[in-house]
């Protein structure tokens, strides 16, 4: 009976789909699968001695966060947690919990969240590599510059973000950074302009989404490249992003399920994916 539910869980099957293929009747369908989200599953933390973590959350509505920490070179789920958000200690509880099971992490990727960065400084020091997510960083820099920038500064530096995922190479890396330094030089004053804010009482920059995209290349950029280092890191989340869609898809076809049981279904397909 149970692999009616697998596929309930994890093949986007529907109740109807189910009794039909199964031969059983609606009714029993549901019952069934109502013991089994009465209660979570017991996960089992995959052990492997070193590993490069990704880490990322996604939201389920407003009342419920799901943060995974996904293995990126056998594709599973190391360990998760629900949450109602990504706090820094709970994360750091994770990582520790990591250490504690002698798991030795290698690298960690993920999308600069302040409570991820802190957490995993506090829990590893400097001892491993955090990769910067490069999409998340260019996604950021053309919403905050807009497709169409209006000034020649922004548009030049809206094309400098969106080449740094081609990045493959320690040579194109120091390409793309003599770009950047050479828009910045070349776009000082432009930078530096300030303006009087009549709410504020003040002078303050003009060009604020410019400033602050620049901002987050300076900051990022120790981080940006270490997958050119070593190819078992991953450059960005987009491989969790995908699995978040999967599921967040999943779910959406079983509409009417409680709380508990909507956080009990997406511990069953955390479990039953790594199977």
């Amino acid at each position: 009976m149970f692999v009616w539910f697998e596929s309930w869980v994890v093949g986007k099957q529907t109740l109807d789909k189910v009794s039909e293929q199964s031969g059983y009747s609606k009714s029993k369908v549901q019952r069934l699968f109502r013991h089994y989200l009465d209660a979570p599953p017991v996960f089992t933390v995959p052990q492997k001695q070193s590993v490069h973590i990704i880490i990322d959350g996604t939201y389920f509505s407003t009342d419920i966060c799901l943060v995974v920490y996904r293995n990126s070179e056998i594709k599973c789920t190391q360990l998760y947690r629900l949450s109602d958000g990504e706090r820094y200690e709970e994360i750091k509880e994770d990582l520790e919990n990591l250490s504690n099971l002698n798991i030795q992490v290698k690298s960690i990727t993920c999308d600069g969240h302040r409570a991820i960065l802190k957490a995993v400084r506090k829990v590893f020091k400097n001892e491993i590599m955090v990769q910067r997510c490069v999409v998340h960083i260019q996604r950021m820099s053309r919403i905050w510059l807009t497709k169409e920038p209006k000034s020649m500064a922004g548009q030049e530096l809206l094309k400098i973000t969106q080449q740094i995922h081609r990045i493959a190479t320690e040579e194109q890396k120091l390409y793309w950074l003599r770009a950047l330094y050479d828009w910045d030089i070349r776009h000082q004053e432009f930078i530096k302009e300030k303006s009087f804010s009549i709410t504020t009482g003040r002078f303050w920059y003009t060009h604020k989404m410019v400033r602050r995209v620049r901002h987050l290349l300076i900051r990022a950029f120790p981080d940006m490249f270490h997958y050119l280092q070593d190819t078992k890191i991953s450059k960005s989340t987009n491989a969790l992003e995908s699995f978040f869609g999967h599921l967040k898809d999943n779910l959406s076809i079983h509409r009417g399920l409680t709380l508990k049981h909507r956080k009990n279904f997406i511990q069953w397909y955390l479990l039953l994916r790594n199977k």
